[in-house]
């Protein structure tokens, strides 16, 4: 596992030059550490090395690696589509929500979080390339339901998610990034209540400069910090 700690130090001069290239503070940027299909020995060995946040796509892995880790207490971030019959142990067992699409789950994430827990951190995915195999709400379609989360009693909305198409060269992968960027501006100066936003999860390990130089402030690493990961589960 020494190598996870060789990976993440790469990853963090890597982050800290694209910041320092596009005039970025490193200290806005959070490292996420896409941990989905590794062990919690991995994840233990990476919080060792300095990493707190951890982002999971499958609902029972994560609660069992929460269970192996609860002597360290990561952030625990859930990245993956979120199906009704899950909302009740996302509500109580993460801090952040990143890939809500629906009022529905929403209004459910809100009602089932635990009062003596502070409000749930969520994003809204939005589907900025429109490819019907991703999930995400259209971009026009945001702003109604960003005013309908913001009135959620416990929800914290602090805004958007995204994961576009594959692109080449750098300009091609600044694109996606800087429609979110800018829609995430739009939100904010179309309502008082969303001035507050400050959030977007955007960027992963083939593309993270790209996300950088747009305004990402929290960028999803997985492949780059791991490895490559084992075949997902159920």
């Amino acid at each position: 596992m020494s190598n996870i700690s060789d990976n993440i130090k790469q990853v963090s001069t890597s982050l800290q030059q694209s910041a320092q290239q596009f005039h970025r503070s490193v200290d806005a940027i959070m490292l996420l550490a896409v941990s989905k299909g590794q062990s919690s020995h991995a994840l233990r060995t990476a919080w060792q090395a300095g990493l707190s946040d951890f982002g999971e796509n499958y609902l029972q892995e994560a609660l069992e690696k929460m269970s192996a880790l609860s002597d360290i207490k990561p952030c625990w971030h859930f990245i993956g589509p979120i199906q009704s019959n899950k909302t009740q142990d996302i509500a109580q067992h993460f801090s952040w929500a990143h890939a809500i699409e629906r009022l529905k789950i929403a209004r459910r994430l809100s009602a089932q979080r635990p009062e003596h827990l502070p409000p749930l951190n969520v994003c809204i995915q939005v589907n900025i390339d429109r490819e019907a195999s991703k999930s995400g709400v259209a971009a026009e379609h945001c702003l109604e339901l960003a005013l309908a989360i913001n009135d959620l009693p416990r929800l914290q909305l602090r805004g958007l998610m995204i994961i576009p198409k594959q692109r080449g060269e750098l300009d091609e992968q600044r694109q996606p990034y800087r429609q979110a960027s800018e829609l995430l501006a739009s939100l904010k100066k179309s309502s008082a209540a969303l001035a507050s936003l400050d959030t977007l999860s955007m960027g992963m390990s083939r593309d993270m400069p790209a996300a950088i130089a747009e305004g990402a402030t929290i960028v999803r690493v997985g492949t780059a910090i791991f490895g490559a990961r084992t075949p997902p589960r159920p």
